[in-house]
């Protein structure tokens, strides 16, 4: 039996809250006792004190209290009649008490999550699934001409995989706890932790250059064939948090990517360099050197040529991203077709949930197996616990030897966790713009900058209802966008729309709504259109508007909220997209609030300029943490050098999204891959007389 988290009394609770979430939806046929056994297995991926919290918003809702402040009578909720329990959910939803608004929107995301990953319900949904099992049925799905070469298995510079990996077999250098059978204490000139954008970039280089590189990756290492496109299986093995990392409040779903490739491993593989007057802005006002955008240049060539990014050909896009790209152009508004880090791509839908078909150009294929070549060691399913170091700086050309402790997991059920230590003069922190500054907290390492300044690119999405088939689970999820007001007023802080893949559970968890208005839109799944609008956030420059910090208990609290300015840019994207859907004869748009506008004509969009954004009465979510341990000249008000380096520490350098002293204003896979070579080129040099030979 899998462990339980929550009491018998909150099971049976969540039970009945969720019979009543449920209503009218698809195949609500188990027993409130087996659908909240589901559920308890489901939060298994979060910290104790996370599920804590859960169980707490069960027992607010469930009990006199909850219901109190939802129908001011003092009764318990299975006391209440299925009209009036739908009522309570219902005020719970649209509360002026934050609280209620936060326990509401955990129940109610995990029971539709949970509800929607079982594949009767989504089968009587009309949700295809894999491709691998079934034979294209929309003229964007199948293999992508024109996207790959016949050369295999060297792509361009960066040694990768080949085709054929077996899923029972590591390669040369990947080191699980399964595969070593006591605790271990080694040295080595340099560790990297993380193995995204940042820090396999770094790893790579340093491996090339003759230093002995140990790659530590808290996921876990999958092969191709691990990749079996089940969304909610993989979503719970590929995401951190188990694809349940939110801000503490709920208000921001955050998905980040926690296996070998980190979010290069399931992100949507759109490429954008970095705008020119967003790399001026940093040399201004953070010290950044090296980095204009003359200097750049040869080094987007690079990358991109590195992970074959080239633009989708025009005749291959969605029907999804079509409504973007012909709507934005039919309203007169710039929009471009995407360049996609692909080859090979068979346009099977399911980018984020891992590439089966090794066609997405991830970390995980390219600078992984680069480094792996070079002689670098990979330890995956290390969870890295802090960093001490070992000798103060005297003064030597030498920085101080640190020593990381991690516990390495066994991937088997029977397999213990096993102690990792490390000793090494240069370490490099990549875990993301969560993971790094907690590291550093933890480590006693964090202070001014670190922690602060968290950028997220806050993002919603819109929905319109269309008379033909959209199938948003299908094709290349994003090969569009619209850039029409990334400098919105004339301000260098605007927002951008882009596309967005739709599988049921995910979109079950996002989409507003209990009960048959909720359950008559997942059954109108291959019939909604959507757009996301991501917002550049930090128009208020000198407004910190969100933090990572670890408190006095070991936890890490993650804070964020939208300032005065951000929220008129959100309100303006809101706007946009909904336009682009009427241009493209959408029948009724829908915004993602507790109770959605519903637009159906040019006039409603008035309603847009007013509509709150306060916590959890909209869906907001992030795939760009970023910010947290930001590069700049100031030690009380950034966490790194220009050069990467932490303020103090000697040796020590960040190297992923934590560092970018501002929000882009497009997404970051290709400014963090561009920044971290720069800075692992500098380190490479800095340190030669490190490497033990």
């Amino acid at each position: 039996m899998p462990p339980r988290h929550l009491s018998a009394l909150q099971r049976e609770r969540l039970g009945m809250l969720a019979h009543c979430l449920l209503q009218d939806a698809p195949s609500a046929s188990e027993t409130n006792t087996e659908f909240a056994e589901r559920c308890d297995a489901r939060l298994a991926s979060l910290a104790p004190h996370k599920r804590t919290e859960f169980g707490t918003a069960i027992n607010l809702l469930s009990g006199r209290l909850g219901v109190f402040l939802a129908l001011r009578r003092s009764m318990p909720f299975r006391a209440l009649s299925s009209a009036d329990q739908a009522r309570a959910c219902e005020c719970w939803a649209t509360s002026r008490v934050p609280l209620l608004r936060t326990a509401f929107q955990a129940v109610r995301r995990l029971v539709l999550a949970v509800h929607y990953a079982r594949p009767e319900v989504t089968a009587a949904i009309g949700y295809a699934g894999p491709l691998q099992s079934r034979n294209a049925q929309v003229p964007w799905e199948g293999p992508l001409s024109g996207m790959h070469t016949d050369a295999e298995p060297v792509r361009r510079g960066v040694v990768v995989l080949p085709r054929a990996i077996a899923a029972e077999s590591l390669p040369a250098g990947v080191i699980t706890a399964d595969t070593f059978g006591a605790d271990l204490h080694r040295r080595a000139d340099a560790v990297v932790i993380g193995t995204g954008a940042g820090g396999a970039v770094t790893a790579a280089r340093l491996a090339a250059e003759g230093y002995e590189v140990v790659m530590l990756e808290e996921g876990g290492y999958f092969a191709p064939s691990d990749f079996t496109e089940q969304e909610a299986e993989l979503t719970e093995r590929l995401y951190a948090d188990g694809a349940m990392r939110t801000t503490d409040d709920l208000s921001v779903a955050l998905v980040q990517g926690s296996s070998v490739g980190g979010s290069t491993t399931v992100n949507w593989m759109i490429m954008l360099r970095t705008p020119p007057y967003v790399l001026e802005q940093w040399a201004r006002e953070a010290g950044a050197y090296g980095m204009s955008p003359t200097e750049m240049g040869p080094v987007f060539d690079r990358i991109e040529e590195a992970v074959h990014a080239r633009p989708v050909p025009d005749d291959s896009h969605s029907a999804n991203n079509r409504l973007l790209l012909d709507g934005a152009r039919a309203l007169g508004w710039r929009a471009s077709t995407a360049a996609i880090n692909a080859d090979g791509c068979v346009r099977c839908g399911f980018c984020g949930v891992g590439c089966r078909h090794e066609a997405k150009r991830s970390t995980l294929v390219t600078y992984v197996p680069s480094a792996l070549r070079s002689g670098a060691t990979l330890f995956a399913n290390a969870h890295v616990s802090r960093i001490e170091v070992r000798e103060r700086d005297g003064g030597s050309s030498t920085p101080p030897l640190k020593r990381v402790h991690a516990s390495v997991r066994g991937t088997r059920a029977d397999a213990p966790a096993r102690t990792l230590t490390i000793d090494a003069p240069l370490v490099v922190v990549a875990g993301g713009g969560v993971g790094t500054p907690a590291l550093l907290q933890r480590s006693g390492l964090g202070g001014g900058g670190v922690g602060s300044w968290l950028r997220l690119h806050p993002t919603t999405a819109i929905f319109g209802r269309y008379d033909r088939e959209i199938v948003p689970s299908s094709g290349i999820p994003l090969s569009t966008m619209s850039d029409e007001f990334i400098r919105w007023n004339g301000t260098d802080y605007g927002f951008w729309i882009e596309c967005p893949p739709m599988h049921p559970s995910f979109t079950a968890a996002a989409l507003p709504g209990i009960g048959p208005a909720h359950a008559e839109r997942m059954r109108e799944l291959n019939r909604l259109g959507v757009l996301i609008a991501l917002t550049r956030d930090g128009a208020d420059r000198f407004t910190s508007s969100g933090s990572v910090r670890v408190d006095r208990r070991g936890r890490t609290r993650i804070d964020y909220r939208l300032t005065g300015a951000d929220q008129l840019r959100v309100r303006a994207s809101l706007a946009a997209s909904a336009r682009i859907h009427l241009a493209m004869g959408a029948s009724e748009v829908g915004t993602l609030h507790s109770v959605p506008v519903r637009i159906r004509t040019k006039a409603d969009l008035a309603q847009l300029a007013h509509v709150s954004l306060a916590p959890n009465a909209i869906g907001l979510f992030s795939a760009h943490v970023n910010g947290t341990c930001r590069m700049g000249t100031d030690p009380r008000t950034s966490g790194s050098s220009p050069d990467g380096e932490r303020h103090g520490v000697r040796g020590l350098y960040i190297s992923d999204g934590s560092l970018l002293p501002t929000a882009l204003g497009v997404n970051p896979q290709e400014t963090i891959m561009a920044v971290a070579s720069v800075l692992a080129d500098r380190m490479a040099t800095r340190h030669a007389g490190i490497m033990r030979g």
